[in-house]
């Protein structure tokens, strides 16, 4: 398709932007560009069919199946954007004298109610704007919790090999030294191996349970409880709640800080960058180091407070609202019974996607899977030269988002499949068949799977030269 530049004329124009409608203010030459400002000129009927070219070119999840694993990325019932487009949330402004949003107000505090109860957390902070800022976040209470006991020489963070990418960049962000720790056949945490590494110069442990292949970790109350003898806190990486949530609390295996990823577990899908928000809980005793603006119901109302040991603000104002209220929507609208059912059936659809498919790819970690599983497509790429990657671009070409690949990176040639409970068995099965296909493909026609997608708007592009060189301008003749 054309870029919008493209598509520019000299002499068009629309009148989708209104009259001006306060002062017209004359800008300081200081100011002023010293090139021209190159902007389309486009009629308003081309720039409306650019834009919807332009979304067709997208999959998404209200498109297809979209079983992007380590993330949880389902639908979002529509219920959810009708309450955050209600007045009386979608036009407030942060500096709001606080008696005029007690409404709004009062979101955060039921939400931090209901999100405690499912987590086993006591305190909330909504500040954070995503899943690795909830762990940044985390990470600095950690920090700070360790410097107000004077013990200083906790400088360790323990992270698993299976650990999501993020989990190390944050502790590093914040000052700590990594520490890796290796998995065993299980796919587990190693035990011996964490023995072996843990003193009093660890911090902490970052941890998801269910873990990336999948897995609930049997041992987990063992592994929480020899950080805490060592005197380490416990970080839950959230970004796998969607399978126990309603069934095991994270605080309950021994957890001291939680991060969720609201924008996802809880329905609202962020794909393409934002808006997401990443809450973190906390044990009462970690309470103390919440960032700044602390909402507390009081006789006046909701307030704002400030814990005595805050490590700061961490984004601007009170964090990404809306997405909040779409997340306690959800949340009421499935309530007590509805959360654990929606894990159980997202485990449940898991499980039957591997056992359709084990017989042709294999499953490192088998048994029963939680609420993701992990394929290796090793033996195929040394039978038939045919890819992980290759295998994702065919998917492509039967209109389904492919999963996550190579990752983790603990297995070789990884396909990581999270199909959500939000799908049907119909569609499971649609999948199932595609999957099945494509393995055919792959030994009996292993250059068409090489050549894919072929019937995409973009075909298979050059991704190391995209990275290495991206072209991010037009450049104007």
């Amino acid at each position: 398709m054309e870029l919008i530049f493209e598509r520019s004329k000299p002499g068009r124009y629309n009148q989708m932007i209104p009259d001006l409608d306060v002062p017209e203010v004359a800008i300081p030459e200081a100011f002023k560009r010293e090139s021209e400002l190159h902007l389309p000129e486009v009629s308003q009927p081309d720039i409306s069919r650019h834009y919807t070219e332009l979304a067709k070119q997208a999959h998404g999840v209200n498109d297809g199946f979209y079983p992007l694993g380590s993330c949880t990325m389902k639908y979002n019932p529509k219920i959810n954007d009708e309450m955050a487009a209600l007045p009386g949330f979608a036009n407030l402004h942060p500096l709001q004298p606080l008696d005029t949003i007690q409404g709004a107000l009062e979101v955060f505090t039921e939400s931090e109610k209901l999100l405690g109860e499912i987590t086993g957390m006591d305190h909330m902070t909504f500040q954070p704007a995503a899943g690795a800022h909830g762990e940044f976040t985390a990470l600095l209470m950690f920090k700070a919790y360790h410097e107000s006991r004077k013990d200083s020489k906790r400088h360790k963070i323990i992270v698993p090999d299976s650990a999501h990418g993020t989990n190390p960049a944050s502790a590093s962000m914040v000052g700590f030294e990594i520490v890796n720790v290796p998995s065993d056949e299980a796919g587990c945490v190693d035990l011996e191996a964490l023995k072996a590494v843990v003193g009093e110069d660890t911090a902490g442990l970052m941890l998801t349970n269910p873990n990336t292949v999948g897995i609930f970790d049997k041992n987990i109350t063992e592994i929480t409880k020899i950080i805490h003898d060592a005197g380490g806190l416990n970080y839950y990486d959230g970004a796998n709640l969607n399978p126990i949530m309603g069934v095991v609390r994270p605080g309950d295996m021994g957890f001291d800080i939680v991060h969720l990823n609201i924008h996802k577990t809880f329905s609202t899908p962020h794909g393409g960058g934002g808006p997401g928000c990443g809450p973190i809980g906390c044990k009462a005793f970690l309470k103390e180091f919440l960032p700044k603006f602390y909402p507390v119901a009081t006789e006046k109302g909701v307030e704002f407070t400030t814990p005595s040991q805050t490590i700061g603000s961490v984004k601007g104002f009170y964090g990404h609202f809306l997405v909040l209220v779409r997340a306690l929507t959800y949340i009421l609208y499935l309530g007590k019974e509805g959360i654990p059912e929606a894990a159980h059936n997202a485990v449940l659809n898991a499980n039957y996607m591997k056992h359709h498919l084990e017989d042709l790819y294999e499953v490192p970690y088998g048994g029963i899977c939680m609420h993701e599983f992990v394929m290796s497509v090793e033996k195929i790429k040394k039978d038939t030269g045919v890819s992980a990657l290759d295998v994702a671009k065919s998917i492509l070409e039967h209109e389904m988002h492919p999963p996550t690949m190579y990752f983790p990176m603990i297995v070789p040639e990884a396909l990581m499949v999270e199909p959500t409970e939000t799908e049907s068995k119909e569609t499971l099965d649609e999948a199932i068949k595609v999957y099945r296909q494509i393995y055919e493909d792959a030994y009996k026609q292993p250059e068409k799977v090489h050549a894919a997608p072929a019937n995409t708007p973009i075909r298979r592009v050059d991704e190391v030269g995209a990275a290495r060189n991206p072209k991010i301008r037009y450049e104007f003749s």
